[in-house]
This record gives structure tokens, sequence and C-alpha cells, in this order.
């Protein structure tokens, strides 16, 4: 598999760009302790331009998927739960299920899996060992701690048939994968699938060969996995932490890298920026939380 160089898009530099993904033709990301869901205009190739703000909330937003049938309306990991963003901003909350965490506790990454299920990760501010966890969003709402003792729970990604799960957790540099069970979204017991040997694994994204790309936050690099867990592909970036990433573009085969200034404290003129990177092998389309009761 070969990658071309990757190029800084558009003229943000995001103190922690995450949860990017490619929808309706343009993609979608947060910055996510300003709140901020941003996106790029549909088709827009421009390199110095500025993303646009799509919404911005008063507490950390983490991630979204698209609700089925619903434009404009999104399922977000924000604050210290799961809520229903309207199109006009305006949040329903589904569940806050760290409100009562001992440690200040935000969400973190997320995403929807293929059978419309949602899932997003939770973890201190502090990054206290073993005090994250994985919730799932089931179609009728309802919302489940699924794992815990998780201390930066990234990514989550799915496979193409949504029948595996790939869960970084980043603090401990591992990336695991779990069976997932369709018809209920239960889990099976995990095997390492990769453990980077340096920096962390963070955000992450599978290809329709079952590999699995994901950004490696501190070494500016982006690595990608086969099926088999082999790394066949290290990509570098002008950026220290990239944190993000999706396959997007008209054919499914751009790369979309976030990064973030977050922590440095002399940040390079492209740390925080959105790189894009031309590959071999596109990404299925971005999976949409998909309510048992529609609109």
């Amino acid at each position: 598999m070969s990658a071309a160089v990757p190029v800084a898009r558009w003229s943000d530099r995001l103190e922690l760009g995450e949860g990017i993904r490619w929808v309706d033709g343009r993609i979608v990301l947060t910055d996510i302790l300003t709140g901020r869901l941003l996106s790029a205009p549909p088709g827009d190739d421009r390199t110095d331009g500025p993303l646009d703000v799509l919404t911005e909330l008063p507490v950390p937003l983490g991630a979204v998927a698209p609700v089925a049938g619903r434009p404009g309306d999104w399922i977000a990991a924000a604050g210290t739960g799961i809520c229903l963003l309207a199109a006009d901003g305006t949040a329903e909350w589904l569940a806050r299920p760290e409100d009562a965490a001992s440690t200040a506790t935000r969400m973190n990454d997320g995403t929807a899996d293929p059978f419309g299920r949602f899932w997003a990760g939770s973890m201190t501010y502090d990054a206290a060992d073993g005090a994250g966890s994985l919730y799932r969003v089931d179609r009728d709402g309802t919302v489940t701690r699924v794992l815990d003792g998780i201390t930066v729970p990234n990514g989550p990604a799915f496979s193409a048939d949504g029948t595996a799960l790939f869960l970084a957790d980043s603090a401990r540099a591992l990336i695991r994968r779990y069976p997932v069970e369709p018809a209920t979204g239960e889990l099976g017991a995990p095997s390492v699938f990769a453990a980077p040997p340096s920096g962390s694994p963070d955000g992450m994204t599978v290809d329709t060969e079952g590999g699995l790309w994901t950004a490696i936050w501190g070494e500016g690099v982006v690595h990608h996995y086969r099926a088999d867990g082999t790394l066949d592909q290290v990509v570098p970036l002008p950026a220290t932490q990239p944190a993000g990433v999706c396959l997007g573009g008209g054919d499914g085969r751009t790369l979309y890298v976030t990064s973030a200034r977050i922590g440095l404290t002399r940040p390079g003129p492209l740390d925080g920026a959105v790189f894009a990177v031309r590959v071999d092998v596109p990404g299925p389309p971005t999976a949409s939380y998909r309510p048992e009761h529609g609109s």
C-alpha cells in the first residue's frame, strides 16, 4: 500500500481536534474542549479558509454520529453523557452517566455501528488509571455501560460488517478487538489486535479490506494495520499529536487526520491542523444512529 504526502487543509488550528467523520460529502469533526462541532462545505478543496462552526456547546464535545432520517441532527458524546443535537443546536439528553463520577469526567470519542447503535467512551480529565468506561446507546435510546477499567478509551471503530469492535486504551498503548453479537451488541472476550511500539493509539477507522488506520498521539504518525494486526504502513505528519482519522472524499480514498495543540509548550505551525492524504483502499460509508422511532 502506498500513500501520498499529507497536506494541511483549512486554516484552523484546533486545541483538541477529534471525532472526524465523512458525512454527506463533507468532513465533520469536533474541537473537544471548546465544545465546537465543525465542518467543511461539501466539495470544499480550500487549503487556506476556515472550517464552519455548526454548533457550539457549553460542555466538551467528544464525537458525533448522524441521526438517520433527520438531516442536520446528531447523536453526541458530550459533557458527562449522551445527547441528541438538533439542527438548531438544541440538546436532548438521553443520559448523563458520568455526573456521579468521583473524579471530574468527560465523554471522549464515539461512533455509530453498522446496526444503528452509538458507542462512546469516557475518561477523567487527569486520565486517572482505569477510571474510563465505554457506553452503548441502543436504538431505543437506552444507555448502558458495557466496559469499565479503561483509562483513555479511543476509537472506537467497527469492522464493515459490525461483528468486531476495535477499541484503543490509549494510556496503555493497546488496541483491543472485541467480538460483537449483532442482534444485541453484547461484547465477547477481547484480544490484543495491536500494540504500537511507541506513542499512544488514538482515533481509528477501518477500510474495506479489513485494515485499520489509527492516529499515534505523541509520535507525529498515522499507522495502518492489516486485518491480521500486522503494521504495514507508517505515514509521518508535520504535527506531534495526531488524534482522529476517517476515510472519505468522493471515492473514499482520502484519509483525513485531525491533530491537537493542547499540552504543547511550543506548538509548531501545523500542530492542531487537519490533514488529508490519498491512500489506496477506501473506507466504508459512515454509519448513522438509527433510533427505533424515527422522525
